[in-house]
């Protein structure tokens, strides 16, 4: 933090915010320029208060130099974070991006659901995602299967060997996902309920965060920062679009732009969910390759056995051979598979 007088202030209001600063625990090194005085604070700041010190007599500024989201930043942790699961698959640094494919909600068709995960398993892809507990706007629209649900993704997972990626929307569910899913997903909607975060923080399973339909890149990164500061490093970004003025064309606007600045500033993971972002199957495939090219560790979209009479998200779900299309798509792209001359890298 830095602290700049105003030209005029006297001595007595500089050692005032001196003295405030070092009754706190902390050193300020002052800075005696031509024009303006400046104070540099040394240590740890969660002890001020900048609003305080800034409607202090003679401080005309004050300057965070360092972002809050401390655990998350690669000032703290340089290296990448790569998640590594028990069968083999990694997520992050310079590992190959990873698929993540399923319907938005789990339904009562298990045999719909094992066609998909049968197909993802057959185009490479790492993760079956789908939703047991679904959050809607309407109470009378589809809320999901609850442990039915998670129990059909487990199913599915043994008979593929995909890992699960499934939706956590309360406290009180945790244990209860924690026994069926390899990835805990926060939803758009609860990026900022904190109090979920926090109990995410005190597990040891991999957490996916999508960024909240209004939220700033600092405030998504904070949200991962709860989960990281509880005591869980093992976290995932998923950028799914953010509100627009216009919706007519796309449900939300996919801020590519997410990626290359959350991997500079962040030592996280972060994937891209082109599904979600724009609300439309045709442009699943486009937005998702923009975002491989632009750094992300990988893709999360929605594939449905019968997109028409999905319970859930049709619209913006692949059927089973637009899936095998766009995947063919996706891992040429990132080198897995190359399909003109058939050979797996």
């Amino acid at each position: 933090m830095i602290i700049v007088m105003e030209h005029n202030s006297t001595r007595e209001q500089l050692d005032r915010v001196v003295k405030y600063i070092e009754n706190r625990g902390l050193k300020a090194q002052i800075n005696n320029g031509t024009v303006l005085d400046v104070v540099a604070v040394l240590g740890d700041k969660t002890q001020l208060n900048a609003e305080s010190i800034a409607a202090m007599d003679g401080v005309y500024e004050v300057k965070k130099i360092q972002e809050p989201y401390k655990l998350v930043s690669r000032a703290a942790h340089p290296e990448d974070t790569v998640i590594s699961f028990p069968n083999g698959v990694k997520v992050g640094g310079l590992e190959r991006p990873v698929l993540m494919v399923g319907p938005c909600s789990v339904e009562k068709d298990f045999e719909g659901l094992l066609k998909v995960a049968t197909a993802a398993k057959e185009m490479g892809c790492q993760f079956l995602r789908g939703g047991a507990f679904k959050p809607r706007t309407s109470p009378y629209d589809f809320q999901g299967l609850e442990e039915k649900g998670l129990q059909y993704l487990a199913q599915a997972r043994e008979k593929t060997g995909l890992l699960v990626v499934t939706e956590v929307m309360d406290t009180m569910d945790i244990a209860l996902l924690c026994k069926y899913a390899d990835v805990l997903q926060v939803g758009a909607r609860n990026m900022q309920n904190f109090k979920l975060l926090k109990a995410l923080g005190r597990i040891k399973k991999p957490i996916m965060i999508k960024r909240g339909p209004a939220a700033t890149i600092k405030e998504f990164l904070l949200a991962a920062e709860y989960v990281v500061s509880n005591g869980n490093p093992n976290v995932i970004l998923c950028e799914r679009g953010v509100k627009g003025f216009d919706n007519q064309f796309t449900r939300n606007v996919l801020d590519i732009s997410a990626v290359p600045i959350i991997r500079k500033y962040s030592h996280l993971p972060i994937i891209v969910d082109p599904s979600h972002a724009t609300g439309k199957r045709f442009l699943i495939e486009p937005m998702g390759k923009a975002a491989l090219i632009s750094g992300a560790h990988g893709l999360m979209f929605e594939v449905h056995h019968d997109p028409d009479n999905a319970l859930c998200d049709g619209a913006q779900s692949l059927n089973i051979e637009q899936f095998k299309e766009t995947a063919k798509a996706f891992n040429k792209l990132i080198g897995r598979i190359d399909y003109d001359n058939k050979n797996n890298k």
